[in-house]
């Protein structure tokens, strides 16, 4: 019974942890994401799925909601996805003109096959500059596998302005709703471009960049206010240089003598002494020695002489008093100071993965989702304090993993982004599937190494 109780409270905590830093993740792609006015039609906690509870933005469109595959969070970023083609315009002013209609008649429209036509419907699908209309009688469904026959026009104001555009006014003479004929009053060349400046692809690079940058950036940032609001709450002991004892040990020469805690030494035979240094090397020679000696104190602002009587025989080693502990807390800046050191030590340690001469050394020192769980759980039955320390731990290592220079991570489309603004021109797909199938080997690579440590380290034991 208590194996299975510890293997779900480690399922819990994991799935609770790695949501929740998922979450924060994304929310930090969304929140650049609206900064820039990109249109973004959803954000999640846990993965796609039919069953969830949501709320839908009057101001932004956004759907707001929680699914219960609690295994991360998404956001849809519009523009994200789809291929660049001629015939977007001609297909997105099909659809404004007549609101409604069907692949097949795009297609037929425009002279090409069904599967391009659904290419280029799937495109601005992801824009939102359209969206699919699910037939009931035909049996279609929101959620589906695949796309419905039809599509039509979002519900539009006298500015072209979609619900996920902030300033939408369909009040506004000019406004029509959603499958209904649109005028754009603009030619369709010019009506797509207005569209593409509302989406991820048509925002300039280093726009996109700063919404790349957003998902890590917050978990970093996460974890860097949790450390460093951790380390001005804990409370640091140290031994202050004062001649001030701290603590008497029973049946010791200093009890004998009548000594007692918060006495301050100010002589050890004819030498003054300050501090507890200067004690201890006043005291040694008789120490050594074994000679009785006299010891003057100060208490409640009188001095006071007493005589050492140290046992005939061996010597001791001491007379039997312990200095004093002090406490203190870190200011604001010596915390932050603390946390910017612990954060470079992350950020090089993620970046040791990349020398081929030290992958392997730091996977043996790094954990799966297996011992995430373990130690989530382990963290939690120790109190809130060391759950969020732990969680901050999983945050700032999360954030610099996914600055990896690779696709799919963060930072290889970072990556990509930068060499498409030095060269001035988009890297070949060819070039960018090659690098995304290279990221994706070292992740399975890394994937495999931790499971593999994981499961010897917590399962097997």
């Amino acid at each position: 019974m208590s194996s299975v109780t510890g293997f779900l409270s480690a399922a819990f905590w994991g799935l609770v942890v790695l949501s929740v830093l998922v979450f924060v993740h994304e929310g930090g792609h969304y929140l650049a994401a609206r900064a820039f006015r990109v249109r973004a039609t959803e954000f999640f906690l846990g993965l796609p799925c039919r069953l969830k509870l949501s709320v839908k933005s009057r101001s932004v469109g956004t759907e707001f909601g929680i699914t219960p595959v609690l295994l991360g969070g998404y956001t849809r970023i519009c523009g994200m996805e789809g291929a660049d083609d001629e015939l977007l315009a001609p297909a997105l002013a099909i659809v404004t003109r007549r609101g409604r209609v069907k692949a097949g008649e795009v297609a037929e429209e425009l002279g090409i096959d069904v599967d391009r036509a659904y290419d280029l419907l799937a495109t601005l699908s992801d824009w939102a500059s359209i969206r699919p209309y699910y037939d009931p009688e035909l049996g279609e469904r929101p959620g589906q596998v695949s796309y419905p026959e039809a599509f039509e026009t979002p519900a539009r104001d006298a500015n072209n302005l979609t619900e996920y555009d902030r300033g939408h006014d369909f009040s506004a003479p000019g406004s029509t709703e959603a499958g209904a004929p649109h005028d754009a009053g603009v030619c369709p060349e010019l009506f797509l471009e207005q569209e593409r400046s509302r989406t991820y692809l048509g925002a300039s690079p280093l726009k996109r960049i700063c919404m790349l940058v957003a998902g890590p950036l917050v978990n970093i940032v996460l974890a860097f206010v949790i450390v460093t609001c951790s380390f001005m709450a804990q409370e640091y002991r140290y031994v202050p240089d004062v001649s001030t004892i701290g603590a008497v040990e029973e049946g010791s020469p200093a009890e004998a003598a009548g000594l007692a805690e918060g006495d301050v030494i100010v002589a050890v035979g004819d030498e003054e002494v300050s501090t507890w240094t200067g004690l201890q090397d006043a005291l040694a020679p008789y120490l050594e020695s074994g000679t009785d000696f006299e010891l003057t104190y100060q208490r409640d602002g009188q001095d006071r002489t007493v005589l050492l009587d140290l046992p005939d025989g061996e010597p001791p080693e001491a007379i039997g008093i312990r200095s004093t502990v002090a406490t203190f807390h870190l200011t604001p800046a010596q915390a932050a100071q603390a946390t910017l050191t612990y954060t470079g030590q992350v950020a090089s340690y993620v970046a040791q993965l990349l020398n081929p001469s030290q992958t392997m050394e730091i996977l043996d020192q790094s954990s799966s989702i297996v011992g995430i769980s373990a130690m989530a759980s382990e963290a939690a039955s120790t109190g809130l304090s060391d759950l969020l320390l732990f969680a901050a731990a999983i945050s700032m290592s999360l954030g610099f993993m996914n600055l990896i220079p690779l696709p799919p991570f963060d930072g290889g489309k970072i990556l990509i982004e930068l060499v498409q603004l030095a060269i001035r021109r988009p890297l070949t797909p060819r070039v960018q599937n090659g690098l995304s199938y290279l990221g994706l080997g070292f992740m399975i690579f890394v994937f495999v190494v931790v499971l593999k440590n994981d499961i010897v380290r917590f399962v097997i034991g």
